[in-house]
């Protein structure tokens, strides 16, 4: 009895009984290695798509400034211009701050201590974002009943640290995120 099919031509490079599969492991390897291709190629073709939603060089540009605040006198307010808004970086003369720390437990809508409000040991320097929480109108230093800001439009007013007191707005004046990098330089943002 002969040991061969009649018609079959085995393939010398096929290992184990079947005749027709192959071997699982080069069959393995080849799957896998169509898929990491496949990743490879969607990935390339979805980068261009994901860079493009990355912020300008410009917009990265106008995300943080520095300030010298040796710039600013005591008493005095300096507007500068950041992601489009006024800032306000005021110099509070010693009155100012005693005043605002004086009503820190006063009957406020949005309740903040000074201290809250300003960088340890920097009582002297507020920033502030300086946009009424109302509708966004920029407030005049120097009006008010509590010698701080007022709002032209609506009548909004805040105290010396910015803290809301009479009128519409809902907030105090926003504090940005600052730093300062030496004794009289910040950077915000």
């Amino acid at each position: 009895m002969a040991d061969t099919v009649a018609g079959a031509n085995p393939d010398p490079h096929v290992s184990g009984p079947s005749l027709v599969g192959g071997d699982p492991n080069r069959r393995d390897f080849i799957h896998i290695a169509a898929g990491v291709a496949a990743a490879g190629l969607a990935g390339g073709l979805a980068w261009p798509f994901i860079d493009q939603m990355n912020p300008a060089g410009d917009t990265l540009a106008m995300a943080s400034i520095e300030f010298d605040l040796s710039k600013v006198v005591e008493g005095q307010q300096v507007v500068v211009k950041w992601r489009g808004k006024p800032l306000f970086v005021r110099y509070r003369t010693p009155k100012e701050i005693e005043e605002a720390i004086k009503d820190d437990h006063a009957d406020l809508r949005d309740p903040q201590t000074d201290e809250s409000r300003h960088k340890p040991g920097k009582a002297q320097y507020l920033i502030l974002i300086g946009v009424c929480t109302h509708l966004g109108c920029v407030p005049n230093f120097g009006g008010g009943d509590y010698g701080g800001w007022l709002c032209p439009c609506h009548g909004s007013v805040y105290d010396t640290s910015g803290r809301i007191r009479k009128g519409p707005a809902p907030l105090n004046l926003a504090v940005p995120d600052y730093a300062f990098l030496s004794d009289s330089k910040i950077k915000v943002g």
